[in-house]
């Protein structure tokens, strides 16, 4: 296993991802934070016109890319009730009772933030029979704004507009036995997993057994993820995301997960074989799966023209695109196969 040292430095990372908004084309912030740090350790990372940021790790030959997304679900605000609440629009695929009841932050375009929270329209059960019945869906949720507003003209008179972002309440925890709980471990699990990586091959001075680029897009929660940006010299990438738990499957949250097939069919095989190769050679606790419901930035690459060998890995979380749970042994053994992949 990778030293204690850089899984520490992962879950520090995550936990401090998790708490930087940052949905869909709204990922200034969770960019800066990892640029900064990578220029710390000295590295010279670059973004690109759509500020995904990229970094090259060092190494000789056929590039290898790692790619984990910090963009996040969310919500914009698509309109202003007269009676001073706000129909949202929703940024990423969920499901509406994910984010009842959940706490939100309102950023207006001229920086100003506001708090709020998701309600049902019909929201008190001492009032309407229907709250148990009614569908959870961005027509009967609504934002209650902690301000004292009353009509449309109220909200506008904050500076609200149609187009704001509106960023959940990650709620997140660290558990004393080890659990990360919080929202958006899709996928700032992996992306703290890569930072740690990179800290790792420069510290230790890794000799690489190729070129390694490691990735951070803004887009892949609403499909265009890593479908630009790539360097040219790359012929395979790794989308480094999450391992979904549930059902027939056999990944949790103590392993790292290596797919074989998810919504945009098989991964190459050859690849998925060498994974598995190199997880049983460290004796490290993974599992090999089938998503039903998933995609990755490496397919939207596939689908723009990209000509490479891909795969997907990452630590199992459970309950995807709710409020999410994985273990420091699920983000080790996802961090000792990448390194052990790549030295």
């Amino acid at each position: 296993m990778i030293s204690t040292e850089y899984t520490e430095y992962a879950v520090e990372s995550i936990l401090a991802l998790c708490k930087i908004n940052s949905p869909s084309g709204f990922t200034v912030k969770a960019i800066q934070y990892l640029q900064e740090n990578l220029e710390s350790m000295g590295f010279n990372p670059y973004t690109t016109n759509k500020n995904a940021l990229i970094c090259d790790l060092g190494g000789e030959g056929e590039p290898l890319l790692l790619a984990a997304h910090v963009d996040t679900l969310g919500a914009m605000v698509r309109s202003i009730k007269g009676n001073g609440r706000i129909r949202l629009t929703w940024i990423g695929g969920f499901a509406g009772n994910f984010v009842e009841n959940e706490n939100v932050t309102i950023i207006t375009r001229n920086g100003k933030e506001y708090t709020g929270t998701i309600h049902l329209i019909n929201a008190a059960a001492h009032t309407y029979r229907e709250t148990d019945s009614m569908s959870r869906n961005d027509v009967n949720l609504e934002v209650i704004i902690d301000e004292v507003v009353k009509t449309e003209a109220d909200v506008l008179h904050l500076g609200i507009r149609p187009g704001d972002i509106v960023a959940f309440d990650p709620r997140t925890i660290y558990t004393p036995s080890g659990f990360i709980k919080s929202r958006f471990l899709d996928d700032k699990a992996s992306a703290g997993i890569q930072i740690a990586l990179a800290k790792y091959v420069m510290e230790q001075k890794i000799a690489l057994n190729r070129k390694v680029y490691i990735m951070f897009t803004p887009y892949e929660e609403v499909g265009h993820g890593a479908s630009s940006g790539i360097p040219r010299d790359v012929v395979e990438m790794i989308s480094v995301d999450m391992g979904a738990v549930g059902d027939d499957l056999k990944t949790d949250e103590y392993k790292v997960s290596i797919c074989a097939k998810d919504s945009g069919g098989p991964y190459d095989y050859n690849l998925v074989s060498a994974l598995i190769e190199v997880a049983e050679r460290e004796k490290l606790n993974y599992a090999v799966d089938i998503y039903p419901y998933y995609g990755s930035d490496v397919e939207a690459s596939l689908r723009a023209g990209y000509d490479l060998r891909h795969g997907l890995i990452g630590p199992g979380v459970f309950a995807s695109h709710s409020y999410e749970r994985t273990h420091i042994t699920g983000i080790e053994n996802t961090l000792t196969l990448l390194a052990s992949y790549i030295a």
